[in-house]
């Protein structure tokens, strides 16, 4: 959940108890989760592993990493399915010693707090520098004319890619000048959308709520368009 979202709610339903979680289908229940007395102290993390979750990161040839350092997330206990339905090569693929391969790009610290920076697959790599879209995404939704935001690879010849937001605004003035100089205030150059995509509508979901940022790479404008 987003920072942001996370004191909004605080701020209007003092009372409610948030706790963060983090799961999948593949694990068919939380595989973490935050302690409601530390939302507030830890709006960055998804929490600890639960008791019969087993969490690692691991780098791109499997090798499980360092407190800290950030990687694939790997998930493994009872309630991880032990494979896809008459697939046995999505299984092959996407499981190893038992450890189901998330997609995920994260980091478990020292005290075992978990977060999730990205999916592998929505990483930005904008000349080598590698740009997680949630952290762009979370700085969007700070701004009081934004209602949601996705970011995406725009293809580039020259740095292979560059960041391209779409922003489902609230106030129809808003224009992308005025979010390009809030996201310049609190993100490195490089991380800064360099264009978008303004809707006054919201973001195309599936039906599960998802965001569909499959739909949305279709739309993205070509450089020099």
């Amino acid at each position: 959940m987003p920072e942001a979202t996370i004191a909004e709610l605080a701020k209007q339903l003092p009372a409610l108890r948030l706790m963060n979680t983090y799961g999948s289908t593949e694990a068919n229940s939380p595989a973490t989760q935050l302690p409601s007395d530390l939302t507030a102290q830890r709006p960055d993390s998804v929490g600890f592993a639960l008791p019969c979750a087993d969490l690692i990161v691991v780098d791109a040839e499997g090798r499980e990493l360092p407190p800290g350092e950030a990687g694939e997330i790997w998930i493994r206990g009872p309630m991880v399915v032990p494979g896809y339905w008459a697939n046995p090569q999505a299984t092959r693929d996407a499981f190893t010693a038992g450890f189901w391969h998330s997609g995920d790009i994260g980091s478990i610290d020292a005290q075992g707090y978990v977060r999730v920076f990205d999916r592998i697959k929505d990483m930005i790599n904008r000349g080598g520098y590698k740009i997680f879209s949630v952290e762009v995404e979370n700085v969007l939704s700070e701004h009081p004319g934004v209602l949601e935001s996705a970011i995406i690879g725009r293809p580039c010849p020259v740095l292979g890619e560059r960041v391209h937001a779409f922003v489902s605004r609230l106030d129809d003035q808003l224009d992308a000048a005025a979010l390009r100089e809030f996201c310049s205030a609190r993100l490195a150059d490089y991380k800064v959308p360099e264009t978008f995509t303004l809707l006054d509508g919201p973001l195309p979901r599936n039906a599960n709520g998802k965001l569909l940022k499959r739909t949305l790479r279709e739309q993205v404008p070509q450089i020099g368009s």
